[in-house]
């Protein structure tokens, strides 16, 4: 599976200036290896989302606003850990579209929102 799905431009522009610790795997870059600023935006990979999922929520616990735009799928033990976090869950009618080699296309599945509150009482 193909994890390299850009995030789409005006979610993108709506997060500008958040620490992205998840770009595309072509930067070489590992977010799960360093520190994560305030506040951070991820769009995480769909195919191997727990470490990434582990990592929002252990950072969230620092004080950290984290925001993570995932495949919906409350069927798993990832998800279930992000509602055990008390993370917040915000749905998109219908897919996403992306923009890919110049061409349109949208994510092969259904995505969300997942807001992780930072320190006690802030919203994400």
């Amino acid at each position: 599976m193909n994890d390299d799905y850009p995030t789409p431009i005006w979610l993108k522009q709506f997060f500008s200036g958040w620490d992205d610790p998840c770009p595309l795997r072509s930067s070489g870059m590992d977010g799960l290896l360093r520190e994560w600023s305030d506040p951070t935006f991820a769009n995480i990979p769909y195919s191997h989302p727990m470490p990434w999922v582990e990592k929002a929520i252990a950072e969230s616990r620092r004080g950290k606003r984290v925001v993570l735009l995932v495949r919906a799928d409350p069927s798993t033990k990832w998800w279930m850990k992000l509602m055990v976090a008390k993370a917040r869950f915000a749905f998109f009618h219908g897919r996403l579209d992306f923009m890919t080699d110049g061409r349109r296309g949208a994510f092969p599945w259904p995505s969300a929102l997942v807001f992780l509150p930072g320190k006690e009482g802030t919203e994400p």
